[in-house]
């Protein structure tokens, strides 16, 4: 296990949850889930702010968690989090925006899967 890439992975994805938490503009756009206008609805932030709490509260667990066992463990719900996300949320994006969303998503799973699987150098 890579545990400081993991930190950087959990602490990277707890600062995006907050953020998104607070600006559910942030994910919509790129993911293009908004008005014509650019707006974004009330409804898509209702449903997109509980997405990125869970991502500031797994992100915190993996930058806190002792190494071993509970760092595991944090790092597998992120990574069923972004797969679920790509498998869930990806085939109802828009066709333009979907390849980006879905890159991103498997992308962290991704990284994550490198973090638990690579040995740090010594």
């Amino acid at each position: 296990m890579h545990t400081p890439l993991l930190r950087a992975v959990g602490t990277t994805t707890a600062v995006y949850g907050a953020l998104v938490t607070a600006r559910p503009a942030l994910l919509a756009r790129p993911s293009g889930l908004t008005t014509p206008d650019g707006a974004v609805p009330r409804d898509t932030e209702t449903c997109l702010r509980p997405l990125a709490w869970r991502d500031l509260a797994v992100g915190l667990a993996m930058a806190t968690a002792p190494e071993g066992p509970a760092l595991r463990t944090a790092t597998a719900v992120r990574i069923a989090s972004d797969l679920g996300d790509a498998l869930l949320l990806g085939p109802t994006l828009d066709h333009a925006v979907r390849p980006k969303v879905l890159a991103v998503s498997v992308g962290w799973a991704a990284l994550s899967v490198l973090g638990l699987c690579a040995r740090r150098a010594r």
